[in-house]
């Protein structure tokens, strides 16, 4: 009986007859052949499915960790795969999501540079709006309310087109207010304020990225300081409303540079997403505003600092 039994099993598929079926019952079935399968035949459920589509965006695959299955929860193997290679801490998603926050953020200063050039070097134009502030009280309200929908609603600032149209007019509002600015100096300190913050923001870029120093683990004591700068510019604008000092608007606008210059580092740093805070992938624009805040402010600054010392 063994002998038969193993004579039986080392029988190919194909040598099978109907007269073994005592022994056949005993043998797994053959598997279907690639004909019977493409043809669906020899299959009780059919030919196979179709693989599902390749999503066009990792993040499209996210799995939420707290409402998906997992090992611990004696869930199936597939969710912890899923979320190891497609969750938001993945490097490859953290990388287009930098891409995608810089290359609006370099759309954003390059529509601001060319804004502040006209009005810098179009002496007709520099002239008008100078004499016409209803313009820049009108940009100011723009900006503000723009501001507060990107920076407190995250439905419009997530929802496109929205989101890139509000961003839009807010850069066309933050650049008409910065070109108002810079047409009461003179080209040169226009020019080298430019220059000295793309030096400053090109080494806090570079810095933020290497440094294994975290930022975001101060943010209150970068709000300590933004709320001291509040309070320092209020008690300029009411004690010394119509009085320059120049000594004490220097020292204000240097602690102001000094402080966005930090607030640029803490942004730059919740984009890598290695840090104890970190932005979602999602919040693109929200990253893009806050930096491009941070380099207006920054050359804002500089800009009352050396044009101070040289008008």
């Amino acid at each position: 009986m063994t002998q038969g039994k193993l004579s039986v099993n080392s029988k190919p598929p194909s040598s099978e007859g109907q007269g073994d079926k005592k022994d056949n019952a005993t043998a797994p079935p053959a598997p279907p052949s690639y004909e019977e399968a493409t043809a669906g035949e020899g299959m009780k459920s059919g030919a196979f499915p179709a693989p599902p589509a390749a999503p066009l965006h990792p993040s499209w695959a996210y799995v939420d960790p707290s409402t998906s299955p997992s090992y611990g929860s004696g869930g199936y193997p597939g969710d912890t795969e899923l979320l190891t290679t497609f969750s938001w801490d993945d490097r490859n998603v953290r990388r287009v999501f930098i891409r995608k926050v810089y290359a609006i953020l370099m759309v954003q200063l390059l529509v601001t540079v060319v804004i502040v050039a006209f009005f810098t070097f179009c002496e007709p134009v520099k002239g008008y709006i100078q004499t016409h502030s209803a313009w820049y009280w009108a940009s100011y309200a723009v900006f503000f309310v723009t501001y507060l929908i990107l920076a407190c609603c995250s439905g419009p600032r997530r929802y496109f087109p929205w989101n890139l149209i509000l961003l839009s007019i807010f850069t066309l509002s933050m650049a008409y207010l910065t070109a108002m600015l810079s047409s009461y100096y003179n080209t040169k300190s226009v020019l080298l304020c430019l220059g000295i913050t793309a030096l400053v923001c090109l080494s806090v870029t570079i810095f933020s990225f290497q440094s294994k120093f975290d930022f975001t683990s101060y943010q209150g004591v970068l709000f300590v300081l933004l709320m001291v700068l509040f309070l320092g510019g209020l008690v300029l604008a009411v004690i010394l409303p119509y009085q320059y000092v120049p000594w004490l608007h220097a020292i204000y606008a240097l602690l102001g540079a000094g402080i966005f210059t930090m607030f640029l580092a803490l942004d730059t740093q919740m984009l890598m997403g290695n840090r104890r805070y970190s932005l979602s992938p999602e919040e693109y624009i929200f990253g893009a505003l806050n930096i491009y805040l941070d380099i207006i402010y920054i050359f804002s600054f500089f800009l009352q600092f050396f044009g101070s010392s040289q008008e």
